[in-house]
């Protein structure tokens, strides 16, 4: 779930319709002070040192159990800090990172991915304490939320990220926000809108227990979250932010290297090449689709390539070497060289889904 703002912001107003102009006396500093009075006051706020949330989170038609923590100053964990997962995990401890148990891996990322964790931080969101975040809002104007008046501030981030929250006029209370920013790594940037509701008082703060997320152009729901409880501090430390410690077996250091090479193709192909001699006995195929992924999430599509043609003439007989490669074609808008994978990716195995998937989606476009 791994997000940025890649479109100016006139697609949100473009989105959301023309909000006519605020009143001249206002500002955006006092509606986010009632808004911060009306959730609780910065007093109870600054009581609240961290905060573990478990829920329900439903994309897609599907559903799981999920946990979020977030801790003071800026930490958190998509996942459960006090029993950590062994197959999947991310979070920020200073800077952005992903954990995956298989093939175990532990990747610091930059690009969207690390956007998207640093975005959402805070245990309060984006209009309380702003100037500690660096952000700064502004007044946009009015807007229709659900057919009720709303406050339209536009929250600029520090890395120059905008977000539109916006406040209901009577209860001052944030009741939607909007944004543009890719829904998947290799996605389109989407503007979407997500609804907040359900308030509840935890520790004498108001959080709300349910969001749910829509692309703004067509209504399409893209996921929801309902809260089923909620612990505020809690006994956490900072090393339970921090991915975990693995001991790593020699195609686990690799991965790690070829990682740390991402931006060198030439480095990253030596790489792979002194393993493959030095070590010609360990099937590296599975580990290089996966490394190879996180490297074109990363942006370095060059060295992507270069591995996954690489991977692709070690096992030609793979159906995933062949649409990794594909997929790494397709990201660079190589077409016809990715067409050609995912039906090469087909013939070795009928069954390949992504293949079928992804020659069904170039066919409609």
């Amino acid at each position: 779930m791994m997000l940025k703002v890649f479109v100016a912001m006139a697609v949100l107003c473009s989105a959301s319709g023309h909000a006519p102009a605020a009143p001249r006396q206002l500002s955006a500093d006092p509606i986010v002070g009632r808004y911060v009075d009306t959730i609780g006051g910065q007093a109870k706020i600054d009581v609240i040192r961290n905060v573990v949330i478990r829920g329900t989170y439903s994309e897609n038609g599907q559903s799981m159990p999920a946990v979020l923590a977030r801790m003071r100053p800026y930490y958190k964990l998509v996942g459960d800090p006090l029993h950590r997962s062994n197959e999947f995990e991310e979070g920020y401890d200073g800077s952005a990172w992903e954990y995956y148990g298989d093939p175990g891996i532990v990747l610091r990322t930059v690009g969207p991915a690390a956007a998207a964790s640093r975005h959402g931080l805070y245990i309060l969101g984006n209009l309380v304490d702003t100037r500690k975040q660096g952000s700064t809002v502004t007044l946009v104007g009015m807007a229709r939320i659900a057919g009720r008046d709303a406050w339209q501030l536009r929250v600029r981030m520090l890395d120059g990220f905008e977000q539109d929250e916006f406040v209901d006029a009577q209860t001052f209370l944030i009741v939607a926000d909007r944004k543009v920013a890719k829904v998947h790594a290799f996605g389109a940037d989407v503007p979407s809108e997500t609804r907040w509701s359900d308030y509840r008082r935890v520790n004498g703060v108001l959080f709300a227990f349910r969001n749910s997320e829509v692309e703004i152009a067509s209504g399409k729901p893209l996921n929801e979250f309902k809260v089923d409880s909620m612990e505020v501090n809690s006994n956490l430390e900072p090393s339970m932010f921090a991915p975990p410690q693995i001991a790593r077996t020699p195609l686990q250091t690799l991965l790690d290297q070829l990682y740390g090479e991402r931006e060198d193709a030439s480095a990253v192909l030596w790489t792979i090449h002194d393993f493959r001699n030095a070590h010609p006995d360990v099937d590296t195929d599975a580990a290089m689709q996966v490394i190879g992924y996180q490297i074109l999430k990363m942006g370095d599509s060059a060295s992507t390539i270069a591995l996954l043609e690489r991977n692709a003439n070690d096992y030609p007989k793979s159906s995933g070497a062949a649409f990794g490669l594909g997929r790494a074609y397709q990201s660079v808008g190589r077409i016809a060289d990715a067409k050609r994978e995912f039906e090469l990716a087909l013939v070795l195995d009928p069954a390949n889904k992504r293949a079928q998937k992804a020659l069904a989606d170039m066919a409609r476009n």
